[in-house]
């Protein structure tokens, strides 16, 4: 399934996307002792706030973004990637879209021809 994922990442805008969340996850996974809860915790909160931009500018608005932002201001909760998972929902969302394509009746594809 990751193989297809990666596959699927057509644009330079979901390359970058993709690079800012895992960044920024190993990045705060990395250095989880110095963001708890003391000196750095502002600047945590900061990053997130900094990638959540990022991400809305490369991907656009998605509502996956908000609940995300969320969770990361939770102590403890920069030991699960969130903008990676956020990521990966928002770019399968894009190349797998939920609703089916309707066609107009006017199209020629499904008619038949006699």
């Amino acid at each position: 399934m990751w193989l297809d994922v990666f596959r699927s990442i057509k644009t330079r805008e979901e390359r970058l996307a993709w690079l800012v969340a895992i960044g920024a996850d190993a990045l705060q996974l990395l250095v989880t002792p110095l963001f708890a809860e003391g000196a750095l915790s502002p600047v945590d909160a900061v990053l997130d706030a900094l990638v959540a931009v990022v991400l809305v500018r490369l991907l656009g608005w998605h509502w996956a973004f908000l609940p995300t932002l969320m969770i990361e201001a939770l102590p403890g909760a920069d030991l699960f990637p969130t903008w990676t998972a956020a990521v990966f929902f928002v770019t399968r969302q894009m190349h797998n879209p939920a609703e089916p394509v309707v066609l107009p009746p006017e199209s020629p594809i499904g008619r038949s021809r006699t």
